[in-house]
């Protein structure tokens, strides 16, 4: 008995968006338009500035990942008490840390050289 009440818990839980969905009028695009209309997609936006923005965004991201390796290592040492395993351990974080954002600086650079390369050499005026 026990079985079959999980399996039927489970059915209902499961179909609980379906019932949720079907106090919507029209499921014809699901939102997926204002989606469209914020993120520029379909729009006569250029592919040059769009995958400038993408790279941006992965790029900044990944440079906030390098700043808290950083920081965690920090603290790591911090609340090492004088122990040179975990003092070699944060040190290595920090390194990684610190690695990471030189690489991502150098990324951010070329980038920025091939966009810039591009926009000149296409015409670009957006």
């Amino acid at each position: 008995m026990k079985k079959a009440w999980k399996y039927i818990t489970g059915a209902m839980l499961y179909g609980l968006p379906a019932a949720a969905l079907a106090q919507v009028g029209d499921l014809s695009n699901l939102g997926l338009n204002e989606f469209s209309a914020n993120t520029n997609l379909g729009t006569n936006i250029e592919l040059i500035s769009s995958i400038a923005r993408i790279i941006n965004i992965l790029l900044g991201f990944l440079g906030v990942i390098a700043v808290i390796l950083v920081l965690l290592g920090g603290f790591k040492w911090m609340t090492a008490a004088g122990n040179e395993d975990k003092i070699s351990e944060a040190k290595k974080l920090m390194g990684a840390g610190v690695v990471g954002l030189v690489i991502i600086l150098a990324a951010y650079a070329i980038a920025a050289f091939v966009i810039n390369q591009l926009v000149e050499a296409t015409g670009y005026n957006g």
